[in-house]
């Protein structure tokens, strides 16, 4: 597994500093403690920084070397998927626009979210496109997220990045550590299994379907034959915190689950589930309703055993 962002600010951070990196992550783990585990290792190596007058405001990262709460940050990548521009209207009743973007480099990839209107105005126009190589510089990290204010510079670069890293960026990360907008990976074990909930969704668009009248309609493709699906909620536990979880139709067949319409049956499977440990990969959102991080969960895997203790002795 390729080293992660932490890693890599770590190394940067004992090489400023002069420091042992096991010194450095003494002083990461005795500042989390100092603050109940309320911060991330990422956050607590950024008080850390502070502390030894080090930070890395103005210097241009790779993207995998980005964390969350960076201010003024520069990087320079190519724009490899695009959104459309979206109007949007204040609650002082104002309208605004956003537009969302990923970047990459030869390191990693990531999500970037314009607000100033000159800056939208590039994309509009299409100056600024799929493709296209951008710098970006005085913009901040939430979450995960690039966002740039009317503060943020945001053009054309000249520079020229050959193959850059498309394919999606998962973590192997404990579940303390979890953050919104992250594609994580994490070895948990199942606490919890909830009822089933079913829905419908569209043939062609795969997108959820309301009941009329006449039957399902879509809203991009109108009334369809939709197809049943179902989803169930878990709570995962990895020893550090625990996460509330949601696997769609798909990605309940590796826990084999497959008596939905049972509820004798889906009732044993369910109880057989509990105290499962296995991979569990996804993305992390922000449940809206709760304000709660939820694990929405893309696959889920047996653990291999023997390829667990080759990893653990690697890092050893």
């Amino acid at each position: 597994m390729p080293v992660d962002n932490y890693e890599r600010i770590l190394e940067k951070l004992a090489k400023a500093s002069g420091l042992e990196k096991e010194e450095i992550e003494r002083k990461i783990e005795a500042k989390r403690a100092k603050l109940s585990g309320l911060i991330s290792k990422e956050g607590a190596m950024q008080i850390i920084a502070a502390e030894l007058g080090i930070n890395f405001d103005d210097e241009k990262l790779k993207i995998e070397e980005l964390l969350p709460g960076m201010r003024k940050v520069n990087v320079v990548g190519k724009i490899i998927n695009l959104f459309p521009v979206r109007t949007f209207t204040t609650k002082k009743g104002d309208e605004g626009k956003v537009a969302n973007f990923f970047i990459a480099d030869e390191t990693s990839n990531v999500k970037v979210v314009l607000w100033d209107t000159n800056h939208i105005g590039l994309i509009e126009k299409g100056e600024v496109g799929e493709g296209k190589v951008i710098e970006i510089s005085n913009a901040s990290m939430r979450d995960n997220e690039i966002h740039l204010g009317s503060f943020s510079e945001f053009k054309l670069s000249d520079e020229v990045l050959g193959d850059v890293k498309t394919e999606k960026v998962v973590k192997e990360k404990e579940i303390i550590d979890f953050r919104v907008q992250e594609g994580v990976s994490s070895r948990a074990f199942i606490v919890q299994a909830f009822e089933p909930r079913f829905f419908h969704i569209c043939p062609e668009c795969n997108k959820k379907v309301v009941s009329g009248t006449e039957g399902f309609i879509c809203a991009e493709h109108g009334k369809v034959a939709a197809e049943k699906r179902a989803l169930i909620n878990f709570v995962l536990d990895d020893g550090t915190e625990s996460i509330r979880a949601v696997a769609f139709h798909e990605a309940l067949k590796p826990l084999g689950i497959t008596e939905l319409e049972d509820p004798e049956k889906l009732l044993n499977q369910r109880e057989d589930l509990l105290g499962k440990e296995m991979i569990f990969v996804g993305n992390i959102r922000l449940n809206k309703f709760f304000n709660n991080p939820e694990f929405i969960l893309d696959d889920i895997q047996e653990i291999n055993h023997d390829e667990l203790i080759a990893n653990l002795e690697k890092k050893e």
